[in-house]
């Protein structure tokens, strides 16, 4: 019986595999860019790693179940998630490329420019209107540029969903 069961359970820890192999440093960078930790020295972005490892252990776990579904996608959704929930542990200044933005500026940036999510995806994971979400992606923007001040750091309960 346990023979039986292993051959397609080793075939889905491969494929699991080979998609980590191809698509863990994109993700990796993009949680890094999320939790607003430097990338510089190896190791040194350990709230970025669990946050992966969790949204990755997360897609493992429904990897049967997605069906043409492209995994990449699934792990980044999971991720903006799992940010999105604990973001009150991203929160504070850790020197990072993003330090400036507020979790959901970092959000929206991140799932907008570097993941290149339209703004209709982006507005519908994260429960937030198109035109909201096209505001706090300027924002953030002028503000890395420097033409705009850091918006005042809020608590989490501004990250979804909520009015400026």
């Amino acid at each position: 019986m346990r023979e039986r069961h292993a051959g397609p359970l080793r075939g889905r820890a491969q494929d699991f595999e080979s998609f980590v192999a191809g698509a863990a440093g994109r993700l990796l960078h993009t949680a890094t860019l999320l939790t607003a930790e430097p990338a510089d020295a190896p190791g040194a972005n350990p709230h970025a790693r669990r946050l992966l490892t969790a949204s990755l252990a997360r897609t493992f776990a429904g990897w049967e179940r997605l069906r043409g579904e492209d995994p990449y996608n699934r792990t980044r959704q999971e991720l903006a998630a799992r940010f999105a929930r604990e973001a009150w542990r991203h929160h504070r200044p850790r020197g990072g490329l993003l330090d400036l933005l507020t979790p959901q500026e970092r959000l929206v940036l991140v799932l907008r420019l570097y993941e290149g999510v339209p703004e209709e995806q982006t507005a519908a994971l994260l429960g937030l209107p198109e035109d909201r979400v096209r505001a706090v992606c300027n924002r953030s923007v002028a503000t890395l540029r420097g033409t705009r001040a850091p918006t005042a750091r809020r608590g989490p309960a501004r990250l979804l969903g909520a009015a400026p």
